[in-house]
């Protein structure tokens, strides 16, 4: 029986009744992408039959935030702290001899578009990408290990482009390139829901070891095993290993990509990775995920405690949400116990404040399920008037990846405090419930109802 990495999810994905098999042939070339975004990456579906390829496809495995907290063994309410606790907290990992990921280890003949189903997933998309790739470098100055996710597009043979939009990766690599050094590069797939999680973690904000934040949110230290040709350490139990390093001042066409929102991320120049050594499982499973739900909902969480702990500062904050539709960065709904008045507009700037990228924030009461979209909707309708609740900030800074944006990274912000008044005069605002049944069991009454 498997502990950690792809394989424990999937037994415990089909355990617990979350795992769909598709028997049915699907060809990596659109049509697999567009069985993921019709469940909108909310499925976990393992594809058995990969038309031109023998190796089995898994997707969908992160874009369900209940299925999430199940395999991280958490309650929504427990997630922030537990998380920060994770961050706060970290724990040692254990190096092995040996792993699963070392069974079979290729140094020659690489042609990663012969040997993968990789997919292809939108009309522009400028070649095939592997998508939930976990990019694995070390600082060669002081030794540290950084774990990310990046998109990777392959080139033929064994060359792939890597998008590292991360400041502290750029800054590495350059700095290795002044002394025409290449950077050693190691790309995991076949991770799970902890690793993918403690990944998302800011290497530049917090400065601490994410391999160590995976052994805090598992309990128990993560097993990793040496690269075969490279200085660096990937998880001993998971499905491939594409090992191989960044050579200085090469760089290739990469792009379009249709990604973040579902619109198309341009055409750039940027580096290449030429893979040396490939190491997989016996039997490997290879991993995908549609763009891009998947991160960006585990990205999402680790804003959620980041936000929450900023908003704490200035107001009673119940609970944040960074809503996947909003690609867990645009957008925000936070529910406070409102104590003071102005206490919804502290909040919108606590939560504009937390991260450039957020753009929209509504604030509401905590008697609002800020996770129901209808709740969300009640408030703004009924408890918010735009002349005095909502705050406009124009020209602020924002994310490049938000395609209205007329002039790249500049944007205007907005905030709703949608609560309602204190006193009295709130006192038109209660609920109307049902006592002792607000929370039916309606199992009770239709057994055999499927919802």
């Amino acid at each position: 029986m498997e502990k950690q990495m792809l394989r424990a999810s999937l037994e415990e994905l089909e355990k617990r009744g979350h795992l769909m098999v598709c028997n049915a042939a699907v060809d990596p070339k659109f049509e697999m992408g567009a069985v993921l975004k019709y469940f909108k990456n909310e499925k976990p579906i393992l594809f058995k039959k990969v038309k031109g390829s023998k190796i089995p496809v898994v997707g969908g495995l992160f874009g369900n935030r209940s299925i999430y907290y199940e395999m991280l063994d958490l309650t929504r309410e427990e997630r922030i702290g537990r998380i920060a606790n994770a961050i706060a907290n970290p724990k040692p990992t254990k190096l092995l001899k040996n792993g699963p990921v070392m069974e079979n280890i290729i140094t020659k003949n690489i042609n990663l578009p012969s040997m993968l189903p990789i997919p292809t997933f939108h009309e522009k998309d400028s070649s095939s990408f592997i998508t939930a790739g976990l990019m694995v470098v070390k600082d060669p100055e002081n030794g540290k290990r950084y774990i990310s996710v990046r998109r990777f597009q392959i080139n033929g043979g064994n060359r792939m482009s890597a998008l590292i939009a991360s400041p502290l990766l750029t800054r590495q690599f350059e700095e290795l390139e002044k002394l025409n050094k290449p950077l050693e590069v190691a790309i995991v797939l076949g991770y799970d829901y902890s690793l993918l999680l403690a990944s998302q973690v800011s290497s530049e904000t917090y400065g601490i070891d994410k391999y160590e934040i995976d052994s805090a949110l598992r309990g128990e230290p993560l097993g990793l095993v040496k690269c075969h040709s490279v200085d660096l350490e990937v998880p001993a139990h998971a499905e491939y290993v594409f090992e191989g390093i960044m050579p200085p001042n090469k760089r290739e066409p990469e792009g379009p990509f249709g990604e973040l929102m579902g619109y198309y991320g341009p055409k750039g120049s940027h580096p290449i990775i030429e893979v040396k050594t490939v190491m997989h499982r016996n039997s490997p499973i290879f991993q995908t995920a549609f763009p891009c739900r998947e991160e960006h909902l585990s990205n999402g969480l680790i804003r959620e405690v980041e936000m929450f702990s900023d908003i704490k500062r200035l107001v009673d904050v119940k609970d944040v949400n960074v809503t996947v539709a909003g690609g867990c960065r645009f957008h925000a709904v936070v529910s406070i116990h409102k104590k003071f008045e102005g206490d919804g507009k502290s909040a919108v700037i606590g939560a504009l404040s937390s991260s450039k990228d957020v753009k929209h924030v509504v604030v509401v009461d905590d008697d609002m399920d800020i996770f129901d979209k209808d709740e969300v909707e009640l408030a703004l309708a009924t408890r918010v008037q735009a002349s005095r609740d909502v705050t406009i900030i124009p020209g602020a800074l924002g994310s490049g990846l938000d395609p209205s944006h007329h002039i790249q990274g500049v944007t205007d912000k907005m905030g709703i405090d949608a609560t309602k008044p204190l006193g009295e005069e709130g006192a038109r605002f209660h609920r109307a419930i049902i006592p002792q049944f607000e929370k039916v069991d309606i199992d009770r009454y239709f057994p055999n109802l499927s919802l």
